[in-house]
């Protein structure tokens, strides 16, 4: 089949739609339930590159993203989870774990609340455990190289029968040329296949060149994270899992913010008072993710008013106080930042060393770059420069 007609575009005023081979070749992919969309096949298809693209330049691990509106909400390696992040990822204590499933549990798990509703993408065959993960969180689609039976029939009770299951082929290699059409017009470009690997990381900068094999994994995350994500794009990596991701910001600065803002939430949920928040029993999910969120925010009050916590807690807990919150995020460390263009001024570097950034990876090449520098080793951080944009739009 060379294509499959969509029941519309981005907006349902937006028809008729479709995916096909220009070359009049078949599909790379089957849809092997449900119906997905516009928006969801450009989500899948991005997602299944970085999944690709993350285990090839790890040396294998399984990976794994959850993208949101054709960026990713998190992407993470499949490394075992801790304790806390079963606490944190609302996994059952003795529920075993593929690599696969742990990658995927990550990487939703690095902002719960931008991947709600969101599109799971595989680097490895879905198996029954991120199958029975997923079956339980708000989803609307995944994609992956292929299904074990059972996960597959756990996949298909999902909304009613209508999930999106895509089977992706891993042998698929695109066209080296690609187009898109803005307003009437073409446009060409080659096929961004730069490789992303520890080569590029030879180029430090800073005065210190501590560099661990776990910051250069980091640094891979960080790396091909940002090459499907929306420019501008800053993103922070602890352990193989993108924790703060800033996409699509006019301003690097913004971007370098709202990733901070999203690491330092990350940190937060650990807090032992957040993990051990009173929910009342039968919470749904959502609504426990989104009353996490608000209380840590500084409307608070609104979720802790009389009349309201009642829907929510057991009892009434104490809100983190802001030197309770600064305390905590403090303890953030050994954190990697990654840039998909040059940081043009050190408060770039400033604002990131507040959430616990050591290791920073950027393209390097602004005018300012000995400040950049200059900033870095002012707190003992490794830069690299990797002489390589990942612009992506």
């Amino acid at each position: 089949m060379n294509e499959l007609e969509l029941k519309y575009g981005c907006n349902p005023n937006q028809k008729p739609s479709r995916i096909f081979m220009k070359d009049g070749g078949d599909l790379p992919l089957t849809v092997l339930n449900g119906k997905p969309g516009y928006i969801n096949f450009l989500d899948a298809l991005n997602s299944w590159q970085l999944a690709r693209e993350l285990k090839e330049a790890t040396g294998g691990i399984p990976s794994a993203a959850s993208f949101k509106h054709v960026s990713p909400a998190g992407a993470a390696v499949g490394l075992p989870l801790s304790e806390t992040d079963r606490k944190l990822y609302f996994v059952e204590p003795e529920a075993e774990l593929s690599p696969i499933a742990c990658a995927y549990i990550r990487a939703r798990g690095a902002d719960r609340l931008c991947s709600y509703g969101d599109w799971a993408a595989l680097s490895d065959v879905c198996d029954a455990a991120t199958a029975n993960y997923l079956k339980v969180e708000v989803s609307d689609g995944i994609i992956a190289p292929g299904y074990t039976d059972e996960a597959l029939e756990i996949l298909k009770t999902k909304k009613k029968g209508a999930y999106n299951v895509v089977r992706i082929d891993p042998a698929y290699a695109p066209a080296p040329q690609e187009y898109k059409d803005v307003f009437g017009v073409t446009f060409q470009q080659g096929r961004n296949e730069y490789k992303i690997g520890p080569d590029l990381l030879t180029n430090i900068v800073t005065k210190s060149h501590d560099l661990p094999d776990a910051a250069k994994t980091d640094m891979m995350v960080a790396l091909i994270t940002l090459k499907y994500t929306q420019s501008n794009s800053v993103c922070y990596v602890k352990d193989g899992q993108a924790i703060g991701v800033g996409a699509g910001q006019q301003s690097r600065i913004h971007c370098t913010r709202l990733a901070g803002t999203k690491a330092d939430n990350w940190w937060l949920r650990q807090h032992p008072q957040v993990l051990a928040l009173p929910f009342i029993d039968g919470i749904r999910r959502p609504d426990r993710d989104n009353a996490i969120d608000v209380y840590l925010s500084d409307e608070w009050e609104d979720l802790l008013a009389d009349g309201a916590w009642q829907g929510v807690f057991k009892e009434r807990p104490q809100p983190l106080t802001a030197e309770e919150k600064k305390a905590w995020i403090a303890g953030l460390t050994g954190v990697t930042c990654g840039s998909d263009a040059f940081f043009p001024f050190g408060d770039n570097v400033e604002r990131a060393r507040k959430s616990g950034v050591q290791y920073i990876v950027q393209p390097g090449g602004s005018i300012r770059d000995d400040h950049v520098i200059e900033t870095a080793d002012k707190y003992g951080m490794t830069m690299c420069f990797t002489g390589m944009r990942l612009f992506h739009h």
